[in-house]
């Protein structure tokens, strides 16, 4: 099914009172169901000895809970984010190589990868010099604005 029906169906979904909708064209199916929004401003009512009783394993899971986090290692070497929301590419084609790989030594200026945004492919530099220690996303991934993309050290 074509991403702009899909979209099409969605918006119909959201904007009516419709709760969920099965479409079958060819041999492609899709159904959208529409999430119940939570309910606010409702009271629960309890008994006092059901607050007593809750109170309990609460206190004692907020007492186990700060022991569980480990420190995340800190990312050593400079971090190149990505300038726009787009889909990351490693490579200018399918077929070709990788711009960069882990351990490749890069130079301000060098392109590190591409982003397409609105089908235009837009090449990333690098505005440091150094050896590329991690690639945080995987070919093909969407990516944010400022999500992190490399890390050169």
């Amino acid at each position: 099914m074509d991403l702009r029906k899909l979209k099409t169906l969605i918006d119909l979904v959201a904007e009516s009172d419709i709760s969920e909708l099965e479409v079958t064209e060819g041999e492609g199916k899709v159904r959208i169901v529409k999430s119940a929004p939570a309910p606010q401003g409702q009271m629960v009512m309890m008994q006092p000895q059901m607050q007593q009783a809750m109170a309990a394993p609460v206190a004692a899971a907020a007492a186990a809970a700060p022991a569980a986090p480990a420190a995340a290692p800190a990312i050593e070497g400079h971090i190149v984010k990505s300038p726009m929301v787009g889909t990351f590419y490693r490579a200018a084609s399918p077929g070709s190589a990788p711009f960069v790989d882990i351990g490749k030594n890069v130079n301000s200026g060098d392109t590190l990868c591409i982003i397409e945004a609105m089908k235009l492919l837009n090449e990333i530099e690098s505005d440091f010099s150094g050896s590329i220690k991690q690639i945080l996303v995987e070919n093909g991934q969407p990516v944010e604005f400022g999500q992190p993309l490399f890390i050169i050290g």
